[in-house]
């Protein structure tokens, strides 16, 4: 009688492992990618460089032209001491760096309509939000290019140079606007549905903006209505504190900078102002990026 054969049992194959999680927020593939993705907005502009070319003259046209405007006024119509190119040179600071980070979800904007954007989002990132700091860093740079160029040019016409403690206020309260606003366009960028409407809300918003703050004209020259809405206008507290450092060596966040229809403001306010501003917009466009950048 044959014994029965027991036959061992089938070892199962080893589990392939399972695929590791991408690294995290910022990792050192996290900054090589946002690195990466930041040059390829340079070199884009490498290859369009009239798009900065334009962005450095438009302002300095404006400078040149609306400084040529109000050269024979009257001495002190502007302030003690100050002529319409130092008084001038603040506002075109500041618009000019507003509508450049107004504009900075538009290659954000061009590259979900093109489907490049879909490419990155099913890409192995380390985080999805390298997308938006590399465009952020972008945004920053050509805004510093862009100040400096303006800061030069007012030298030349007259308007001076702050001290370097101002300098650096200059470049603070640049930073903080950029920040915002380069927050609120890709927040736009994400949220309307495509670059027509995104570029008639640009259109919309610069020059009401401008005009309704006090970039070309003092406040004590607007009519009542005109001094309130100005007042409550984001860009005048990043005018004013620019505008107060070029026309006094000593300063203090204490320094009052603004007579508003209210009462005084100081330095310390309007810095104070552009950072409630910058949260208020992060908290806006927070759950928006993270819906479509998850």
């Amino acid at each position: 009688m044959r014994s029965a054969t027991i036959s061992a049992p089938a070892v199962p194959p080893n589990p392939s492992p399972l695929p590791e999680p991408p690294p995290g927020l910022w990792s050192a593939a996290f900054l090589q990618e946002t690195l990466g993705l930041t040059r390829r907005l340079f070199i884009q502009l490498q290859r369009r460089p009239a798009t900065l070319v334009a962005g450095v003259i438009q302002p300095l046209m404006w400078l040149i032209l609306f400084g040529a405007l109000f050269q024979n006024a009257p001495a002190g119509l502007f302030g003690e001491g100050q002529n319409y190119a130092r008084f001038l040179s603040a506002g075109i600071i500041v618009f000019t760096a507003f509508g450049g980070a107004l504009n900075a979800g538009l290659p954000l904007m061009f590259d979900r309509e093109f489907g490049f954007l879909n490419r990155l989002l099913v890409a192995p990132l380390a985080s999805r939000f390298s997308i938006v700091l590399a465009s952020t860093l972008f945004i920053t740079t050509l805004a510093l290019i862009q100040t400096a160029a303006i800061v030069l040019a007012s030298d030349l016409l007259g308007g001076g140079l702050p001290n370097p403690a101002g300098l650096g206020l200059v470049v603070l309260v640049v930073l903080l606007l950029v920040l915002g606003m380069t927050a609120l366009s890709l927040g736009l960028a994400f949220a309307l549905p495509g670059h027509v409407e995104m570029i008639a809300i640009i259109f919309v918003t610069n020059l009401p903006l401008l005009f309704a703050s006090t970039a070309l004209a003092p406040l004590a020259f607007m009519p009542p209505w005109l001094q309130w809405v100005a007042s409550l206008n984001p860009l005048s507290y990043a005018i004013e504190p620019i505008r107060y450092v070029y026309s006094h060596g000593q300063w203090s966040l204490t320094s009052s900078i603004l007579t508003a229809p209210w009462g005084e403001v100081g330095l310390g306010t309007a810095l104070a102002v552009l950072l409630g501003f910058d949260v208020l917009i992060m908290a806006g466009v927070r759950g928006l990026l993270q819906r479509q950048l998850s």
